[in-house]
């Protein structure tokens, strides 16, 4: 899987979210022509929390189509709102799921160069988007977290670009491997020391690798 489509871009704005009105970035509308991306992000989304959204490291948030399918059946009652961006995303690519996308990927769409940094948690913001306390469990249960890039070279891009890998430092870690890390924030002493030396990986796992070998007397 060298390349995908960009079959959708989503960007939004802070606004209040779910029955508590919490402000959020999380609910996101689909554009139609190309957008800017800065090292921040795409130019005109926002995030609410910016210490566990956005920033250099989680700037875009990528998703695969096909994860849609397993939401489908899984919630066939929120059927009609499960379209691109319902999930939070920048971008829905064609193609690409979380086993085919991996850590420290640098991929070119458009004149953008993007870098894989790390898979996104369960959050509770994903309940109150559905008003479904599930979906979050569900996310974690099935592995469809997603996953963010850095941006390695600002650009524009447009619905209907192809992404392309340009470099794959790190084959033996797709994000599905990373996320099965995320629940227990801990793994064997092999793995904790490969994601201390892992090119492009989010500097967040770096500590939490560091920390569980701290915590063995490892390190």
């Amino acid at each position: 899987m060298i390349s995908a489509r960009v079959q959708s871009i989503q960007v939004g704005a802070v606004a209040p979210l779910g029955r508590n009105a919490i402000p959020s970035g999380y609910v996101k509308s689909v554009v139609s022509g190309p957008v800017k991306v800065g090292p921040l992000g795409i130019v005109g989304d926002a995030q609410a929390d910016l210490r566990v959204h956005g920033g250099l490291e989680k700037a875009v948030y990528g998703y695969g189509e096909p994860a849609y399918a397993k939401w489908f059946a899984e919630y066939p009652q929120h059927a009609a709102r499960l379209t691109p961006g319902a999930l939070g995303e920048n971008l829905t690519f064609s193609d690409w799921s979380e086993t085919d996308v991996c850590i420290g990927d640098v991929v070119a769409v458009g004149s953008a160069e993007l870098c894989v940094t790390q898979p996104r948690e369960p959050c509770f913001k994903l309940a109150l988007a559905f008003d479904d306390s599930r979906m979050p469990i569900t996310l974690r249960r099935l592995g469809l977290s997603g996953w963010y890039y850095s941006v390695a070279r600002p650009g524009t891009i447009t619905p209907g670009d192809i992404a392309t890998l340009v470099d794959r430092p790190n084959p033996t870690w797709p994000i599905s491997r990373l996320f099965a890390l995320v629940g227990r924030k801990s793994g064997a002493a092999e793995e904790m020391r490969e994601l201390l030396e892992l090119p492009g990986l989010a500097a967040r796992w770096r500590r939490i690798a560091r920390e569980s070998l701290k915590q063995r007397d490892l390190l």
